[in-house]
């Protein structure tokens, strides 16, 4: 009964994630990540409390720094293609583009 009550408990939290941004969503994912992990490193080194607080911590940076780093990415494919799309407007229509020169 204990476990179906916990397993309740996560999907809800899991369901509040629905209409979360993309940085919101990294940013929860790194700190419960990090939780977890300092959780586990803090508990074999003797105090699992202040390795859930440092670890929370370093997971919620890490997680908004992958979200900054994919959001550059995406802006940089997204310049790329209007770049590359307003020089298809600018061209003849149905000309092939010019050979490269190596010259």
């Amino acid at each position: 009964m204990k476990q179906l009550i916990i397993l309740a408990a996560c999907l809800a939290l899991l369901g509040g994630c629905e209409n979360m941004t993309q940085q919101e969503q990294a940013a929860g994912i790194g700190t419960l990540g990090g939780a977890a992990g300092g959780a586990v490193i803090g508990a074999l080194a003797g105090n699992a409390a202040l390795g859930t607080a440092i670890g929370a911590g370093v997971g919620l940076v890490g997680g908004l720094v992958y979200n900054h780093v994919k959001e550059n990415q995406e802006q940089a494919q997204q310049n790329a293609y209007s770049q590359g799309y307003a020089a298809g407007q600018h061209s003849p229509s149905g000309s092939p583009a010019p050979p490269y020169n190596s010259q």
